[in-house]
Parts: C-alpha cells; sequence; structure tokens
C-alpha cells in the first residue's frame, strides 16, 4: 500500500495554509474580544464603585434632611405646649409652616443638585 493510500487523509498544502491563517485571525479575535470584555467589567465596576459613592451621598443628606425635619417637628410641638392662646398657636403654626417649606425647597434643591452629580459621575467615561 501507498503512503497516499485510501487510509491517509492529506490536507494540500494551500487549504492548510488558509486554515492556518483563519485559525490565527480568529484566535486574534478571541484574544482581542477578551481583553474588551476585561475592559468592560472593569469599566462597569468602576462605575459601580462611582454610583454606589454617589448613592452613600445621597443617603447621607436624606438622613440629614430627616433628622433637621424632625427636629424642627418637635421643637413645634414644644412650641404648641407653651403657647398661651389660639392667636399664638395660629402664629406659631403659621411660622412653622413658612419655615418647613423654605426647608423643604432648600432640600429638594439640593438632593437635585447631589442627584445631578452622581448621575454625571456615573455616566462621565473612565480613562
Amino acid at each position: 500500500m501507498s503512503e497516499n493510500g485510501p487510509d491517509r487523509f492529506e490536507i494540500p498544502n494551500d487549504m492548510r495554509s488558509m486554515a492556518d491563517a483563519s485559525f490565527d485571525q480568529a484566535r486574534k479575535a478571541f484574544e482581542k474580544f477578551l481583553t474588551g470584555a476585561q475592559a468592560t467589567a472593569g469599566s462597569i465596576e468602576e462605575r459601580g464603585a462611582t454610583v454606589r459613592a454617589g448613592a452613600k451621598d445621597i443617603t447621607a443628606k436624606a438622613m440629614t434632611y430627616a433628622e433637621k425635619n424632625v427636629q424642627a417637628s418637635l421643637d413645634y410641638a414644644q412650641s404648641l405646649l407653651n403657647a398661651k392662646d389660639l392667636t399664638q398657636v395660629m402664629r406659631l403654626h403659621a411660622e412653622f409652616v413658612q419655615s418647613q417649606m423654605r426647608s423643604l425647597a432648600e432640600q429638594a434643591s439640593e438632593m437635585g443638585q447631589i442627584v445631578g452629580r452622581a448621575a454625571m459621575d456615573a455616566a462621565k467615561p473612565k480613562v
């Protein structure tokens, strides 16, 4: 039997070269894909840290506002207990409502700025 008999399969050199080149291209493409995937994963982790930092700032500010608002309500209740007549109660109530409206407007504005900054930081491309 000859070396090129029916049991032996030989790939022509041109086809082998083409297959080798295709395999090399596939390997390089896969390596690029992995590199890109790793970079994306790192970017997502960094953005996650940025988002967590922003959420932490928002939570801290919300807690500060809650404490301030509860304290204002307690002070208001205390002042009502010391009111001498209905006229004073009405005046204290009007002052409290006006003060709280101003405070809530300021808090909403500040919270909007914090949320906006956090969103901008999260959307910034990482270099």
